[in-house]
């Protein structure tokens, strides 16, 4: 019989963010400087999802890092000689923003030493996780919402005390491109997880699509170093859900909010665009920009 974890911390207080990736879709752009990196106006994308994570409550965040991808911990640490010249030029505004990137949330990295997939990234977090639940969040999934989307799932895992992913109803002609789940509705928004099939070449099982979003219990670690490797040689997260499914429920959410993929160059643009007009200082001049713009 499927059951919810016993025994178990139940707060969420830790969450896990994969940025080991080549980030090849970006080429040339990520020879050198991480996806993760990649400005989204004037704020790297991680600190997008960094800072729905602390506003969220959670309170460490466990980076996986790969190799050149050192800049990212550079982000997020203190940095004395820029904050000293800040002072010294008296931009407090400027410098007050430096320093609150550094006191986010307490950091902690560990390497993923060879690309083997989302699932494995995960897996090289056991010994910092612990035995207690937590949450994933992708880079390149920016969610623009009045709560933060991480927030909104917490309150349903607090709810049904078991796993809950990110669910987006996309295109059937875009299906193949996403983990797809089965499921039955049971509460608004809110949806018993059936089956799960990882990108889906024909008879998608519905339209409803994982997106970078999760909240796991540790029974996953399990599941992940059991999990056999797909064709590429990758560990896939959802093949890992899919097992953790026998023995634990697990449920999908599908979250309010406008969803960018900034991990594909048209969304990019468009969260680009799209938080441009939602800022104070430069939506005047942006939109006047655009309607003068011979499309």
């Amino acid at each position: 019989m499927k059951g919810h974890i016993i025994g178990t911390a139940m707060k969420i207080r830790k969450a896990v963010f994969p940025a080991a990736g080549f980030g090849t879709r970006f080429l040339p752009a990520t020879k050198a400087i991480p996806k993760e990196m990649l400005p989204l106006i004037d704020k790297p994308l991680i600190q997008y999802v960094v800072e729905e994570a602390k506003l969220s409550g959670l309170e460490e965040i466990i980076i996986v890092t790969g190799m050149g991808k050192t800049a990212i911990e550079d982000h997020f640490d203190t940095s004395f000689e820029l904050e000293l010249l800040l002072k010294e030029k008296g931009m407090k505004d400027t410098l007050n923003m430096i320093e609150e990137i550094s006191s986010l949330v307490h950091f902690a990295y560990t390497r993923q030493k060879k690309p083997k997939g989302l699932g494995d990234a995960i897996l090289c977090t056991k010994n910092l996780v612990g035995k207690e639940p937590f949450a994933v969040l992708l880079g390149d999934d920016i969610i623009d919402s009045r709560v933060p989307a991480m927030k909104q799932m917490i309150r349903i895992f607090d709810g049904y005390k078991s796993s809950v992913l990110a669910v987006q109803e996309v295109p059937e002609n875009q299906t193949h491109l996403y983990g797809i789940i089965k499921a039955k509705k049971i509460a608004p928004r809110v949806y018993e997880v059936l089956d799960l099939v990882e990108k889906p070449k024909k008879n998608p099982p519905s339209n409803l699509a994982i997106i970078g979003r999760y909240l796991l219990i540790p029974e996953i670690f399990n599941a992940l170093e059991t999990t056999r490797p797909d064709k590429g040689g990758e560990i896939q997260l959802t093949d890992a859900i899919k097992l953790l499914s026998k023995k634990h429920r697990i449920y999908a959410y599908e979250f309010e909010g406008e969803r960018y993929d900034a991990g594909d160059k048209l969304g990019f643009l468009k969260a680009n665009v799209s938080f441009a007009l939602k800022r104070p200082d430069i939506r005047q001049g942006f939109k006047k920009f655009l309607n003068e713009l011979k499309i």
